[in-house]
């Protein structure tokens, strides 16, 4: 390591590195006194800082000891836990603490989120020399399986790296991944005796007919006798069960004082009770109820011993989960000898033998395998595995039963959750170990004592609840056997597939380590630019070393942003760019040969700036950039055309005066200064006049990055008020408008292809033609032409029309669309709009073909009918888009007009006549009436901007999606909106419906007619369907259908609409041929059911009778489930409750699918009933439990015991803890 000084008043810093071994003083070495200094620590010869041991003095490369506290760098370790940290909180490790190798010469493993419980048990598995040895000597075979899915394979290769990898800690993430866990998973804890278990029964199943297929009985597997002796005649009834483990009570139930050590417990376990009294047990010998003596006796002891302490109870006082931390203590050698028996080496012949598969109800735990053994079966003592004979060895009474402790597997916490760790001897030096996650490190004898456990008595209500403590959880002893015994396979000893497993993983280790050295020089920055083609702000990751200079930066940059061939890479450049503010911070000239590193302030996580890569044209210069300069946005606005020039960049200084800004201004812009008027946005909608010569920038509110508008021209405008100019209005309107994407309803096949846009309001009287001076005859022969087209069009639409609409029912949009006639147009010309008033109608040309309203006969042979190309004409100009001036007489265009302007909200006198209304009203449906009481529409009086053109939008087959590019001033009501687009819809605003599509491309439908667009933003997408608008009373409703057993139970269906006063049989009805239609369900009325939808969850059970709003509420954009009945609905009144029930089979681990009971009242006893006569449990057996969160309230088949509440103590279901109140409650019973 060096270290070299940096002057902190030079741009470029000076570097000198310090001879460390010099006598020279710190003045003398370069450092000055009385200012800042500054070291640079860099490396040296390559190498990281390494951390000198206290003997040498010189770099441990070994790594970190994590017994030495005090040269650990990191968070300190914790108090409480046995020699190692569990503070996981901060990132400051130095490279070495976390990289290099614990000096223990083991590895740690990664702790996902919850798994310290797993950490403990896979150590304990990779320290015990047997089972590892076995699991090396499996061999992998690709073509069988996913190595991803295999247990094995994963095991074997987190075992290879435990035991070869340099690194400090690997991670389980593929073993948990072969267990079939998800990410969620790694954040539950679970029990690890219960893991132990599903861990072993998925490794036998994985080497079925494999040499290990026996491995987990030989080594784990032990056997019991459960017994029963009559004290009257000596009869004995008993069976043979097979454990993995030994559970041991740490308090008998009802007792105060608790065992002290494991050999008190293991008496308790095999001690007799008697069955005296009420309890007497009926005698196969006498032929009558006797007492007698039940209890369980040891026949054979596993090689690997595991011993659960039981710590974990229920305490039915306060009804919570307990942890009980008594002490008790364990021997480091336990002498089984004593609670073997070996009079039952050979049973009587009196005695009688059931089935050992039978599952066991006394405290032990069997595993219930389906062996039978019988009565003179050897006492296996387990298969020594170094050994390839597969002879059983038969322990003879007089053997040791001396067992060896060599894991402790440790919970610190209380019974609410807490931490695992294990404390592990290794069998190769003898020493003591604590493997907590990714921190192993040496430990002593005491600190194995320390977890025997211990604490005062009850301090409180709650103290056993949430008392924590660290102590002894589980505890595994290998039997003394020198001939037996095994040893670690060395690496030069292992197999040839591990050999090659381990040279993959080690070439991995080596990939990824020099990843990690890149990764850790190299500088992640942003980058913004915008692009010269897209005309948009892309945004991209710039990734360099640090040692790249920034000539070579932006040539990354320059292929980043896919800019080869579009411009020349000397016209782009590297500047520093604030994009929140969108603000250039400065530019670095003269630094193109500089190390990026150095430039960006060397390598971090994350910057407080980005960089921008800033393109010219090749005949301009690019500006230097300094810091303190603010930037300044300026828009051109141009009072005749009504137009705002896109935004031209200046950078001036806070402390120049408004006149100087103006001379800066007018030389990027070329306006005149004299008569410049400059307009601050200081936020949105505040406009701001610089009307003060010499204020400051400062003064004015300038930031670092600033939005002005500036005019220039000789008009009068300037003379007025600014908030009464014409220049207040436009820019008022600039700031208001907002751009959206409107896509268009689908037409069906036959008639869009002979459809032309005519909106009813274009004039077509001969005043309006008149006007037309210099393009009288253009008008008149496109008139002509598509006169002829149109009668052509009227015939072939009129056949169309039925198939049509038959066509268009088929699709869910378009299933409450009603066909509504034309509105009725006056024949008398004079009862037309004059030209000014229609320029608020207008349509896309014939090519664009977008929908319209079906044209009748009569439209077309009225005289000077207008069509497409005519409204267009008689429209105005497409290039303004402001109101339309009837003095200017309209241009001659082509027939290919491609947008033109909607510019006000009135609705034209061609549809005064029609007098239809929809009485909508807020408080009744949700929505607000287009119309006032007269008909017309209320938006009538002010002036909004509108502007639509349309575009299209490529979708995956190649023919676009009819779109609308909108401009509109988002002040505008939905009513007046839909308005609006009524001549490209093609149908009248009552007759669609206007839908807002959000990013996750959910759609809701706005409603309500009297808001506005202010909740909309720019690029915001719309999608309009057809269907007629509510009526008064009427919601619309999303259908669900509810799939209890499927694993996705809630499918959309269909919308539909229902109407307030309406039963629910009369909405079934009406729903039936929905169904049908829409979604191919043919359903008869009494074999479906309505439900409540809330969320996820099914509910209250609508009954055929019943009334929305008067039983049922109901509201705007309401859901509602639909569920199919295999059978009559039995839901006859409101007394009743409908549950779903789920029937728990523990000894097959499976769930059953779900069905349904319908109960008379709310009493336990009535469910219990039903419950029984549903699966034939007897009721005395029967137990059952309320499923918990959202339906269908799955959960963990290993923790269903243990965390639902299993037969509360109380009688009727809507009380404390089961509040069953509403229909749809799920039960699990057993």
């Amino acid at each position: 390591m060096e270290m070299v000084p940096i002057e902190e008043t030079q741009l470029v810093p000076k570097e000198a590195p310090l001879d460390q071994a010099s006598e020279m003083s710190l003045v003398l070495s370069g450092f000055e006194a009385g200012k800042k200094n500054f070291l640079q620590l860099t490396d040296k010869d390559g190498e990281q800082p390494q951390i000198a041991s206290d003997e040498s003095g010189t770099a441990d490369s070994s790594g970190l000891d994590d017994s030495s506290q005090d040269r650990f760098i990191g968070p300190l370790p914790r108090d409480g836990t046995v020699g190692c940290s569990s503070d996981y909180s901060s990132p400051s490790y130095s490279y070495s603490s976390i990289l290099n190798k614990s000096d223990t010469g083991y590895v740690g493993l990664v702790n996902q989120a919850m798994t310290c419980y797993l950490n403990s048990l896979l150590q304990t598995l990779f320290m015990t020399p047997e089972f590892r040895n076995a699991l090396y000597k499996w061999e992998f075979e690709d073509s069988e399986e996913d190595p991803v899915n295999s247990i094995p394979y994963q095991l074997q290769r987190l075992f290879v790296l435990l035991q070869t990898s340099k690194k400090r800690a690997i991670e389980t993430t593929d073993v948990t991944r072969s267990f079939g866990w998800d990410s969620s998973e790694a954040w539950q804890q679970h029990d690890v005796q219960e893991l132990c278990r599903v861990m072993f029964d998925a490794l036998e199943q994985k080497w079925k007919q494999t040499e290990q297929a026996d491995l987990i009985n030989q080594l784990y597997q032990g056997k019991l006798k459960d017994y029963v002796r009559c004290l009257e005649c000596g009869y004995e009834s008993w069976r043979i069960d097979t454990y993995l483990d030994i559970p041991l009570v740490i308090r008998p139930f009802g007792a105060s004082q608790a065992f002290g050590s494991v050999e008190e417990a293991l008496q308790a376990f095999i001690q007799p009770e008697t069955l005296d009294g009420p309890n007497q047990y009926f005698c196969e010998r006498c032929k009558k109820k006797c007492d007698a003596r039940k209890g369980l006796r040891f026949l054979h002891f596993p090689y690997l011993l595991t011993l659960q302490l039981k710590r974990f109870d229920f305490d039915y006082t306060t009804m919570h989960r307990i942890k009980l931390n008594d002490r008790m203590t364990f021997p480091e050698e336990l002498d089984m000898s004593p609670f073997i028996d070996v009079e039952d080496e050979k049973s009587p012949q009196t005695e009688s033998c059931t089935d050992s598969g039978a599952e066991n109800e006394g405290s032990c735990h069997s595993d219930q395998m389906s062996n039978d053994f019988s009565t003179d079966d050897a006492l296996d003592e387990g298969i020594c595995l170094d050994n390839t004979s597969s002879t059983e060895r038969v322990l003879k009474p007089k053997s040791s039963l001396t067992f060896e402790l060599f894991s402790v597997m440790v919970h610190s916490g209380s019974a609410a959750g807490g931490h695992y760790y294990a404390c592990i001897k290794s069998f190769s030096d003898s020493q003591w170990y604590s493997f907590n996650d990714q921190h192993v490190s040496k430990i002593t004898q005491d600190d194995i004592r320390k977890t025997y456990g211990g604490s005062s008595g009850s301090r409180g209500y709650y103290s056993s609840a949430f008392a924590s403590s660290t102590n002894a959880y589980m505890l595994m002893y290998r039997l003394k056997d020198p001939s037996r015994n095994a040893k670690f396979l060395e690496v030069g000893d292992f197999p040839e597939h591990i050999k090659r497993l381990m040279q993959r993983e080690k070439e991995s280790e080596e990939q990824e380590k020099r990843q990690r050295e890149i990764e850790r020089n190299t500088c992640k920055i942003k980058l913004f630019g915008m692009h010269p083609v897209k005309m948009m702000m892309v945004e991209n990751k710039l990734e360099v070393h640090k040692d790249k200079t920034l000539r070579e930066a932006t040539e990354m940059a320059y292929k980043l942003m896919d800019l080869e061939g579009v411009v020349p890479l000397d016209c782009c450049r590297l500047v520093k760019y604030d994009e929140f503010h969108e603000y250039l911070e400065r530019s670095y000239e003269g630094e193109e040969d500089m190390p990026m590193g150095l430039l960006l302030g060397g390598v971090k996580s994350s910057y407080m700036f980005d960089l921008l890569l800033e393109i010219r044209r090749p005949d301009q210069v690019f500006q230097p950039y300094k810091p303190g300069e603010v930037m300044v946005k300026v828009h051109v606005v141009d009072l005749k055309s009504e137009s705002i020039a896109a935004p031209v960049s200046v950078r001036a200084y806070l402390n120049q005066t408004i006149t100087e800004f103006k001379q800066l201004i007018a030389q990027a812009t070329g306006l005149c200064a004299e008569t410049m008027r400059v307009i601050l946005e200081r936020c949105y909608n505040d406009l701001r006049l610089l009307s003060v010569p010499n204020k400051t920038l400062k003064a004015e509110g300038f930031f670092r990055s600033n939005k002005v508008f500036v005019e220039s021209s000789d008009s009068t405008d300037h003379q007025a008020v600014f908030t009464d100019s014409v220049l207040w209005k436009l820019l008022d309107r600039h700031g208001n408008t907002i751009r959206l994407f409107v896509s268009l309803p689908e037409q069906s096949p036959g008639s869009l292809a002979n459809r032309t846009s005519c909106p009813k309001a274009s004039a077509d009287s001969e005043d309006s033609l008149d006007g037309a001076k210099g393009s009288r005859k253009s008008v008149e022969a496109i008139l002509e032409e598509s006169t002829e087209k149109l009668k052509n069009l009227s015939l072939q639409q009129q056949q169309q029309q039925s198939s049509s609409t038959s066509d268009s029912q088929k699709s869910s949009e378009h299933s409450d669309f009603e066909h509504i006639e034309s509105p009725a147009q006056e024949p008398d010309a004079a009862s037309q709009p004059s030209q000014t008033e229609n320029c608020t109608r207008a349509a896309s040309d014939t090519e664009n073909q977008f929908p319209s309203e079906e044209r009748s006969d009569s439209d077309v042979n009225n005289d000077r009918s207008t069509s497409s190309v005519d409204s267009d004409i008689l429209s105005s100009s497409h290039s303004s888009d402001t109101l339309c001036n009837a003095d200017s007489g309209p241009l001659p265009l082509a027939n290919g007009l491609d947008s033109h302007s909607i510019t006000s909200s009135r609705r034209s006198k061609a549809h005064e006549g029609k007098k239809e209304k929809w009485d909508t009203t807020e408080e009744d449906s949700g929505t607000d009436s287009e119309y006032d009481e007269n008909g017309k529409i209320k938006a009538d009086s002010q002036y909004l901007y509108f502007k639509a053109e349309p575009y299209s939008q490529e979708d995956g087959s190649g023919e676009g999606q009819k779109c609308l590019l909108v401009h509109v001033d988002k002040r505008i009501t939905l009513a007046a909106f839909k308005q609006n687009l009524e001549p490209f819809v093609g149908v009248p605003s009552t007759q669609f419906k206007v839908f807002r599509v959000y990013a996750n491309n959910q759609e809701f439908e706005s409603v309500r007619l009297n808001e506005t667009l202010s909740s909309f933003s720019d690029d915001n997408k719309i999608t309009i369907r057809l269907g007629r608008a509510l009526k008064k009373g009427e919601y619309r409703v999303k259908v669900y259908q509810l799939l209890v057993n499927d694993p996705e139970p809630c499918k959309f269906l269909l919308d539909t609409v229902f109407a307030k006063g309406m039963t629910v049989r009369q909405s079934k009805e009406e729903l039936l041929p929905q169904l049908k239609d829409q979604c191919k369900l043919d359903l008869s009325i009494d074999r479906f059911r309505l439900r409540k939808k809330t969320w996820k969850n099914p509910g209250t059970v609508f009954l055929d009778y019943h009334v929305y709003e008067e039983d049922i509420n109901i509201s705007s954009n309401w859901e509602v489930f639909l569920e199919v009945l295999e059978e009559p609905e039995r839901m006859k009144s409101m007394s009743q409750l409908a549950v779903l029930t789920r029937r728990w089979c523990p000894a097959q681990m499976k769930l059953e699918a779900f069905r349904e009971v319908v109960l008379e009242s709310s009493s336990v006893e009535e469910l219990k009933e039903k419950l029984s006569e549903l699966s034939g449990i007897p009721l005395e057996n029967l137990e059952f439990a309320k499923g918990r969160g959202t339906f269908p309230c799955d959960i963990s088949l290993l923790e269903i015991h243990q965390d639902l509440d299993w037969n509360p103590k109380v009688s009727t279901l809507n009380v404390w803890p089961l509040y069953i109140c509403d229909d749809g409650a799920v039960i699990f019973y057993r």
